[in-house]
């Protein structure tokens, strides 16, 4: 048996959900599968605008005023997604544990999964490892994008190369001006 703690991939696939809405469900499901997932999700009505949902919530966590507020919000999704652990052995992954309880719908899955994921993901790397693009924190940048910090320095703050780029160069420019030159 080997632990499927639900850590990094189920926080980096809510971030990815967030931060690239897919247009419906199946692009949903295709998402969970390139994120790890492999089991089937039972559909039922609604499921693409229930995940919005699911993720909105979710994004409650990642813009927290402070690690209390993040912890809590955390833990309300936590109790409202509880689910008894289960050990399952499905598409030849070997045993492992699901933090949910089986059959349930592609929303339920991903809210207990999102939720478990995120909490260890915090837990084991540090509370200040979720947020937005630090770029979006500068006058005129509009970027509001999720970054989960999985570096191992846990330095981590710009969505993208390209964000921490153009980050930079306002920083230079500002030097520059401020210079004289």
């Amino acid at each position: 048996m080997h632990l499927n703690p639900y850590g990094s991939y189920a926080v980096l696939l809510a971030a990815s959900l967030a931060n690239d809405w897919p247009e419906d469900r199946d692009g949903i499901v295709a998402r969970t599968r390139e994120h790890g997932m492999t089991m089937p999700f039972t559909e039922v009505d609604r499921d693409h605008a229930r995940v919005r949902r699911v993720v909105d919530e979710w994004l409650t966590v990642v813009d927290a005023a402070d690690d209390q507020a993040r912890a809590a919000a955390l833990n309300r999704q936590m109790a409202a997604a509880a689910a008894f652990p289960r050990l399952t052995d499905h598409d030849g992954e070997g045993w492992h544990l699901h933090y949910r309880d089986e059959h349930q719908a592609l929303p339920e899955v991903l809210a207990a999964v999102i939720s478990v994921g995120t909490a260890l993901h915090l837990t084991t790397r540090g509370m200040q490892r979720l947020g937005r693009c630090a770029a979006g924190t500068e006058p005129g940048d509009t970027c509001r994008r999720v970054v989960v910090d999985v570096t191992r320095n846990g330095r981590q703050r710009y969505c993208s190369v390209r964000c921490a780029n153009r980050s930079g160069v306002r920083r230079h420019r500002a030097r520059a001006g401020g210079s004289g030159r």
